[in-house]
């Protein structure tokens, strides 16, 4: 028989020689020496030929495709590796596969992955395991991110394909190692998201405390993005695998409230508020798993029905989940099975009670209590915890539903009077460890009162604020809590109208005490608050007050009235205020007020700089001059030391202001000269900064040579040299870090 290159199948026309056949079809210049040629010259007649084929081909024409097309290879790259007889070869064509892009982009990983997945699903766990994790294995230092990101993203992708010793062993550790190890964050990201898809499939209980450990160390992860992962995909899937277990609420729960707990009872010189967030942030991704393992182990939950006509949950029936995962109808497994539940659950907490029904008891025993004792363990002072703890509250109601928040959540939280009664006894200075200085009341108005939007449940929160603020003022108690109310609420636009209906409560109330109190608080609405609201309500309420015989209620509008100088453009709520201020500082009645000269300067001192420079030039260094020169004669040394104390730190913040020359002249700098005369004698130490501060002024408003000088000038920036003026800024700030040194320096002259 012939060959390709030898004599021909089919008969030829003349009775050639072999021979002379072979020479004659030599002219046709084929070649059959070179290796290409060997492979050209001998076609494949079976599957097993073809494979072998490609497996000697595909290492030769990968190098010579563009990079931006290998993409195109990995079909054949990968049916080879599946079919070929030979290990070495496979594992070379595997090896192609991990190294086929340079730094693969995410398209180009999501197609390797997607054709390792189909492999997977063709060859089975031991051929996975034996050759496609040791691929992954070999990149996990790879110099470039994205080859580290494509194992990372192998290894879940694979997990439901490998053999279970091996999920929770060998691929468990590389994952480990790289979210210790790796530095870049898309990659732990991804390894992350891979740790969520293993816990998803592991089988093994012993691994429970490691996937505890990994959850925490990802949480504390310095890259939002991996925190976000951890929300989204690790912490839904543990916590659906501890839900198989039965350990969700009688071991993870209570490790996380453990550790919360620890906290506080290390934090009495200060609460580790970072930690608190990783505890408290993963408590609140369990609150819907939580939920659906209540629905899921209820008395009624072998009665709930798919056919008939089952309603549409609606949509703001839970809070908005972190991804599908934290979704509770995803986690019961269909929307409809999710509104059947619902209506048994809430007709059972309705009629029926909780008897019997051990994960809900759990909830109102456990959980509960132990929550409230840790908010009532939270200072309130602490902005962070309270936003925080307000935010849990809120989704942790929301989604146990109406009826278990009016019976079972605010059961555990007292009226304000009652708050008051048990704690009256200590109200004084020794009240540090009472509810008034915790975050109970606060956490309560914010996180439960504020859940359901309903004209009830709106009328419920205003109520609560009026008592808290009555029941704080009438009791000389501290106004943290309600200040702390205040700010979590005023920092969402929604609550502003809210807000100032309690206040104008505050407002109109009999008590001066009480009124000083609505005073005291506008001050923490008005940022952020729309300026027709504030010309509205706000601005007519304080002037309200000022109306009253009691100069403290006047004295306690200050801050507020100086806070809309600030925020507000509005020229003709301007001018009201501005008139009501000077009224303050001009009318013969308030002449021997210390303590409202004080609040005047202090309030100076804080909304001056940016404040409208009009307002600043003609209102505020005019009246902070009048103040200074009034101080030289005040004759009580302890009220002089207040007031210069105050003056000082008022010149300080308006020291980098721009000020016109005028100004400068007839006020800026006679007013220094006034302060400088009372620290001569107070304290000579400030009293050398203070002559420093007026000879670069004067300096400034000599040298008018220079085009900008004759505009405005800010005595900071005038100073000569930078070195000069850093060296200034520096003592300057040394020396007005506190009110109380600086006052405990003027003791010490005496």
């Amino acid at each position: 028989p012939g060959s390709f290159l030898g004599v021909p199948r089919t008969p030829c026309r003349l009775k050639l020689s072999p021979a002379f056949q072979q020479a004659l079809l030599s002219f046709c210049r084929m070649c059959s020496d070179s290796r290409l040629g060997a492979e050209v010259s001998r076609i494949a007649d079976s599957e097993e030929s073809v494979m072998l084929m490609l497996g000697r081909c595909l290492p030769h024409i990968v190098p010579n495709v563009l990079l931006a097309k290998r993409e195109e290879l990995i079909p054949l790259i990968l049916c080879t590796a599946c079919l070929h007889p030979e290990p070495k070869e496979r594992d070379q064509l595997l090896h192609i596969l991990f190294n086929l892009i340079k730094r693969p982009d995410d398209e180009q990983r999501q197609m390797i992955l997607t054709g390792c997945v189909a492999f997977a699903r063709h060859v089975g766990p031991t051929r996975v395991e034996a050759e496609l994790l040791p691929q992954c294995w070999e990149q996990i230092n790879h110099k470039y991110p994205e080859r580290r990101l494509l194992v990372a993203e192998s290894c879940g992708a694979l997990a439901p394909y490998l053999p279970k010793e091996i999920r929770s062993s060998l691929v468990l550790s590389m994952l480990q190692q790289m979210l210790t190890e790796d530095k870049a964050d898309m990659v732990r990201e991804a390894v992350v998201k891979s740790l969520g898809i293993i816990m998803g499939y592991i089988d093994d209980p012993d691994k429970y405390s490691q996937g505890f450990e990994l959850m925490l160390l990802s949480l504390g992860d310095p890259s939002e993005r991996v925190v976000s992962a951890v929300h989204q995909v690790f912490i839904p899937a543990f916590a659906a695998w501890t839900t198989e277990l039965g350990t969700l609420y009688t071991a993870l729960i209570p490790s996380l409230l453990a550790r919360i707990e620890k906290l506080l009872t290390q934090g009495e010189h200060g609460l580790d508020e970072h930690k608190l967030h990783i505890f408290l942030s993963a408590l609140q991704s369990l609150i819907p798993p939580l939920f659906a393992v209540v629905l899921q182990n209820a008395p009624f939950t072998s009665r709930a029905k798919l056919h008939g006509d089952i309603p549409a949950i609606e949509v703001t029936r839970f809070p908005r989940p972190a991804s599908p995962l934290q979704d509770v109808a995803t986690i019961i497994g269909s929307r409809e099975m999710l509104s059947a539940l619902l209506l048994l659950y809430d007709h059972q907490l309705e009629h029926e009670g909780t008897t019997g029904w051990e994960s809900l008891l759990w909830v109102v025993n456990q959980l509960l209590p132990q929550l409230i004792e840790i908010v009532g363990r939270i200072n309130v002072t602490s902005t962070t915890c309270v936003h925080e703890f307000s935010r849990f509250f809120w989704r942790f109601c929301r989604t146990f539903g109406k009826i278990f928040t009016n019976t079972k959540v605010k059961f555990f939280f007292p009226p304000p009077h009652q708050i008051m009664c048990s704690t009256h006894h200590s109200v004084d200075a020794s009240a540090g460890n009472g509810i008034l200085t915790k975050a109970t009341v606060p956490i309560y108005a914010t996180g439960v009162l504020t859940c359901y939007n309903q004209e009830e449940d709106r009328k419920l929160l205003v109520g609560f604020l009026e008592d808290v603020m009555t029941t704080l003022s009438l009791s000389h108690a501290p106004l943290d809590s309600l200040k702390a109310s205040f700010v979590e609420l005023g920092a969402n636009p929604v609550y502003h109208e809210l807000l100032l209906t309690v206040l104008w409560y505050g407002v109109v109330h009999t008590s001066a005490l009480v009124r000083c109190t609505a005073a005291r608080m506008f001050e923490l609405v008005l940022r952020g608050m729309s300026e027709a609201l504030v010309d509205r309500r706000a601005a007519p309420a304080l002037i309200t007050l000022c109306s009253g015989p009691e100069f403290s209620v006047r004295i306690s509008t200050i801050p507020a009235f100086g806070t809309i100088m600030e925020t507000v453009t509005q020229k003709e709520l301007l001018e009201r205020v501005k008139m009501q201020l000077a009224s303050f500082l001009e009318d013969p009645q308030y002449q021997d007020q210390h303590s409202l000269h004080m609040e005047i300067i202090r309030t100076f001192g804080r909304v001056g700089p940016n404040a409208e420079p009009r307002f600043r030039d003609e209102f505020v260094l005019p009246h902070l001059h009048k103040l200074a020169l009034a101080n030289n004669s005040q004759a009580a040394e302890s009220k002089r030391i207040d007031i210069a104390t105050q003056l000082f730190e008022a010149y300080s913040a308006l020291s980098c202001c721009f000020i016109s020359e005028e100004v400068m002249v007839n006020h800026f700098l006679p007013g220094l000269r006034c302060l400088r005369a009372d620290m001569e004698q107070l304290s000579p130490e400030h009293e050398v900064i203070l002559s420093s501060m007026i000879k670069e002024c004067e300096i400034k408003v000599e040298n008018r040579g220079m085009s900008d000088a004759q505009g405005s000038m800010s005595i900071a920036s005038s100073l000569v040299g930078e070195d000069a003026k850093t060296k200034f800024l520096s003592k300057m700030g040394q020396l007005t870090t506190s009110g109380a040194m600086l006052a405990n320096v003027f003791q010490r002259k005496k």
